[in-house]
């Protein structure tokens, strides 16, 4: 009797050879392309980075007013005259104070990519002497309210930059708590106060 020779693991199988070529010559191109990345990378620059710089650059991110046109469109968010937009996290009791009032605040900014540029837990600030966006916001809360806002440069520091944490035209993104809020006469009485127990008067910086 005679025993096929064609078939058994001696065999070579012609399809699976050819199916190899297509597999190495697609991991040589993956092996130079990623030696091509490596050595267009600038010093300093880390590869994720560099990624995400070209990536940006393919596919630019929408603009300001395009974000907020979106954003808008989300439930619960408010969007007033002026452009501000605004999202209640928290009602708050009461009243709201006036652009002549002082707040006590608790707030984190960020920036649209998520980067906190400022936060503070509790800080004092003129209402009617912050930025226009921030004070608006202000005179729509109430006590203990918890707001999100989204204001646009123009209501923000426009084409100024305050600081290397805050580009040119920034739409600014904050986390808001009016934990309370006094009166110009309350404050000037309490100033008095205070001076007259030798307590140097002042309020923090404000955004």
């Amino acid at each position: 009797m005679q025993f096929a020779t064609d078939i058994g693991p001696n065999k070579k199988n012609p399809a699976a050879t050819s199916s190899i070529k297509p597999f190495l010559l697609g991991l040589l191109l993956g092996i130079i392309l990623v030696v091509a990345l490596a050595m267009a990378i600038p010093e300093k620059t880390s590869p994720t980075e560099f990624i995400q710089t070209g990536w940006e650059k393919l596919f630019p991110p929408p603009g300001n007013a395009e974000f907020l046109t979106e954003n808008g469109k989300q439930a619960d968010v408010v969007t007033t005259a002026s452009g501000l937009q605004y999202k209640v996290i928290k009602a708050g009791e009461g009243d709201s104070p006036t652009a002549t009032d002082t707040a006590l605040v608790k707030y984190e900014g960020r920036l649209r990519d998520g980067s906190i540029f400022d936060a503070n837990e509790q800080t004092p600030m003129p209402v009617g002497g912050v930025i226009p966006g921030f004070s608006e916001a202000l005179q729509l809360m109430k006590k203990g309210g918890e707001y999100r806002i989204w204001i646009p440069s123009e209501l923000a520091y426009g084409e100024a930059s305050p600081g290397p944490e805050l580009p040119a035209n920034s739409l600014l993104i904050f986390d808001v708590t009016l934990l309370d809020f006094i009166s110009a006469a309350q404050m000037e009485e309490l100033r008095q106060q205070m001076e007259g127990q030798g307590v140097p008067s002042g309020a923090a910086p404000a955004p």
